[in-house]
C-alpha cells in the first residue's frame, strides 16, 4: 500500500497489491518492492524509464541489453514496448531471482532471458544497452559496456548524482561514445549516450 502506481511516460509502474486496470494508452509493468533495486519511485529508475520512452518513440531496437537489471522493471518495459528478447544480467542471484519472478507476472518470460553475470560479458552488437548501478563501477565498465554497443547504438547510464557527470562521461568519451541528452531529477543524473 505504500508503494502506489506511477505513471512514467509511457510506463504504468504498479505492484501486485494493486487490482486495476492500467490506462488503455499505457505500458503496465508490475514491480513489487522487493529485495532488488528498481521500483521507478527512485530518480535513476525514473530517468532511464524517461529515456527509453524517448528513444524508442523515435527508434525501433532490435537487441537490447540490460546490465545490472536489478528488479528486472528495465528489461521488462523493454520486452513489453519493442516485443524482442532482452538480455539482461545481475551479479546478484537474489536479482536474477527477482527478474524472473517479475517477467513471468508480465507475461514476457519468453523475452527476458536473465542470468547472473559481471558486466557485459562477451555481449556485442546491442543497439540498446541499459546500465542502472552507481558513477564508480559505471566508470570501470566503460570499455566493456562500449564493446557491447553496436556503432550507432544508444546507452543509457544512470545510478550517479549530478555531480559526478563529469567523471562519468570522461571514462566513457575515451570509448567514443558521445552525450546526446541528459536527465536531471533530484541531483540524480540519466545521461543518453551514442557509440
Amino acid at each position: 500500500r505504500a508503494f502506489p502506481p506511477q505513471r512514467i511516460g509511457r510506463f504504468f509502474i504498479y505492484g501486485s497489491h494493486w487490482h486495476d486496470r492500467p490506462p488503455p494508452s499505457a505500458i503496465g509493468v508490475e514491480i513489487d518492492a522487493a529485495t532488488a533495486f528498481g521500483t521507478g519511485e527512485h530518480p535513476t529508475t525514473r530517468g532511464c524509464l524517461l529515456a527509453f520512452d524517448r528513444l524508442s518513440r523515435r527508434r525501433r531496437f532490435r537487441r537490447p541489453r540490460d546490465i545490472g537489471t536489478g528488479s528486472g522493471i528495465l528489461a521488462i518495459a523493454a520486452a513489453k514496448t519493442l516485443r524482442r528478447a532482452v538480455r539482461a544480467s545481475d551479479l546478484d542471484p537474489g536479482s536474477v531471482r527477482v527478474t524472473r519472478h517479475h517477467a513471468r507476472r508480465n507475461g514476457v518470460v519468453h523475452l527476458v532471458h536473465v542470468a547472473c553475470a559481471t558486466g557485459a560479458g562477451r555481449s556485442r552488437g546491442h543497439d540498446l544497452v541499459f546500465a542502472n548501478i552507481l558513477a564508480r563501477p559505471l566508470m570501470l565498465m566503460a570499455r566493456d559496456l562500449a564493446r557491447a554497443a553496436a556503432p550507432g547504438g544508444a546507452v543509457i547510464l544512470s545510478g550517479l548524482l549530478q555531480r559526478q557527470e563529469a567523471a562519468v562521461l570522461a571514462a566513457y568519451r575515451m570509448q567514443r561514445l558521445r552525450l546526446a541528452a541528459r536527465i536531471v531529477d533530484n541531483g540524480w543524473s540519466t545521461l543518453i549516450l551514442r557509440k
